[in-house]
């Protein structure tokens, strides 16, 4: 089956919503999400978005906080454009219907995380994401332009690769993408005048991650086949404190928000000694990849599988009002957090990197764009600073449809694209050796590709992805379609991406941290950039 429209958006997070929302208004637009239309990674960002709100704050400070995070790799013109977009930003969500905490009844409520230098996180309580989300779906289901899609799962884009058209990498066009209806057990296509690709994060690639189980890289590796460029892969962020779970009962593991370290919480390890201090004069309130070292050096040091995050020292009134999901989340894992202390562990949560964009969000390739934790707009360089992400989506999301709408609206010829072929496909699904595959990725991206890194444990990744992406190839090119297949491609070749940048950068910057180039290369900035075999000499 072929559905046309002027817009197709893969993904429904706050990126994807937002442009839809957007674009609506001068065209139809079709969202096709693989799940559920409020899986993402923004329902699960809990702290909030980052924006100068008040008046002893300024954009010259939020900037200057982004770039020192950022470890020298941002794109200042690129954070210049979502920090002083800001303020419209939270107006325009606002307006959509997102109930933000007030502290009374005209002035937001604004919390403090850590590498802030002022308190500039809108927030609604502690499941920002959930608000901003629940807001836009339902802005969305309201508007008679928007078809939503849930269910149906983003294989690849069609270009000129899959007709007999000659081409360069120069002049690719995306005409749209091959789509599989997970419930009708079929492959439809898709046809777009643009599209956007705003898929998410790939933490699932990680044996412990906060992201949902749908994070599994799958518009990095589309993008990577398509022929994108995929930039800075290496800078994964891992979040200092997720839940500790040692039974790991769930793929994801429940994030215990940035804010509650603002609000005073503090790191102690088993002595219930406060060991920031030691590691940086920011103590708590250091940028995420410090602090998630601190933990990793502490747990190696003492030989322990987690660290003790403390607001027992706060009061219970408090700390329910200003966290009731996670005092909630903790309570049923029996941890009555007014009175006991969080185990907390880094859990991969956020790419830096992605596939390289402009500042309007367009891809290498006609026709595409690319926006959210997908895409690397060179907002976050080598580390994010918390709660610049939904802010960042916001912003691309309109810069990408206010740009689109500069280009005269003709809907690419699509007369000569191709429907899917399975004609030499059979059906075996094979449980095991995919579930058996997904782990093997999982454990090790956890044990070689993880917070500290060498030379020796990336070369050994590498060789082990290698093999499994050849014989994942191998395999889907005679295998019929079905999600879990999708899925595990897609993590061995972001995987892979993952491995491949990191073995490029011959420094310790940011998030990449490897004991064999330990200092941050103090010469020429460089971005380490991959492009698929098939564009490159």
């Amino acid at each position: 089956m072929k559905y046309t429209s002027d817009f197709l958006v893969i993904g429904s997070g706050i990126a994807g919503l937002t442009f839809a929302l957007k674009a609506a208004n001068i065209g139809t637009v079709s969202i096709v999400t693989k799940k559920r239309e409020t899986d993402s990674n923004t329902n699960y960002a809990q702290g909030g978005i980052a924006s100068v709100m008040d008046q002893a704050d300024t954009f010259e400070s939020h900037i200057e906080d982004t770039l020192v995070a950022g470890a020298g790799l941002c794109n200042e013109e690129a954070v210049k454009c979502i920090v002083e977009y800001g303020p419209e930003a939270i107006q325009q969500l606002v307006e959509w219907g997102v109930q933000f905490t007030k502290q009374d009844k005209n002035t937001l409520s604004l919390a403090k995380e850590g590498g802030h230098s002022s308190h500039r996180i809108v927030h609604s309580k502690d499941l920002t994401g959930r608000a901003i989300e629940t807001a836009l779906i339902s802005a969305v289901k309201k508007h008679p332009n928007i078809t939503l899609f849930p269910n149906h799962f983003a294989i690849d884009f069609i270009t000129e690769h899959h007709t007999e058209k000659e081409y360069s990498q120069e002049n690719q066009t995306c005409f749209g993408a091959y789509v599989f209806n997970s419930k009708e057990k079929r492959v439809n296509t898709f046809i777009s005048q643009h599209t956007l690709l705003c898929s998410g994060g790939a933490g699932q690639v990680y044996l412990h991650t906060t992201n949902p189980s749908i994070a599994t890289g799958d518009g990095i590796a589309m993008a990577y086949r398509a022929g994108c460029k995929i930039e800075n892969m290496e800078f994964i962020q891992f979040h200092p404190t997720a839940l500790y779970d040692p039974h790991k009962t769930t793929e994801t593991s429940f994030l215990i928000s940035e804010a509650v370290r603002g609000f005073g919480g503090i790191l102690r390890n088993h002595q219930h000694h406060a060991f920031m201090k030691t590691y940086d004069s920011r103590e708590d309130l250091a940028p995420r990849d410090i602090v998630a070292r601190a933990i990793d050096a502490e747990m190696k040091k003492h030989n322990i599988p987690f660290v003790w995050l403390d607001l027992t020292h706060k009061h219970t009134k408090d700390i329910i009002s200003h966290f009731p999901n996670i005092y909630k989340t903790c309570l049923a894992h029996k941890i009555d957090i007014t009175k006991e202390m969080i185990p907390v562990v880094p859990s991969a949560h956020y790419s830096c990197g992605g596939v390289k964009t402009d500042l309007n969000g367009k891809t290498d390739i006609h026709n595409l764009y690319a926006c959210g934790e997908v895409a690397s707009t060179g907002v976050h360089g080598a580390n994010r600073l918390a709660s610049n992400s939904l802010l960042e989506a916001v912003v691309f999301a309109n810069r990408a449809i206010n740009a689109i709408q500069k280009h005269t609206k003709i809907l690419p010829d699509h007369s000569h694209i191709p429907l899917w072929d399975d004609s030499r496909t059979y059906n075996h699904e094979e449980w095991g050796i995919i579930h058996h595959d997904r782990l093997v990725i999982q454990q090790i991206m956890w044990d070689l590709v993880g917070i500290v890194r060498s030379t020796f444990r990336l070369k050994r990744a590498l060789r082990r992805l290698n093999t499994i992406y050849i014989e994942l190839e191998e395999y889907y090119k005679t295998s019929a379609i079905f999600p879990e297949l999708l899925e595990l491609r897609n993590m061995a070749t972001t995987a892979y991406l993952i491995v491949r940048c990191a073995l490029l950068r011959k420094e310790s910057r940011g998030l990449h941290y490897t004991i064999d180039f330990p200092e941050k290369n103090t010469g020429s900035i460089t971005h380490s950039i991959i492009r698929s075999s098939r564009f490159t000499k």
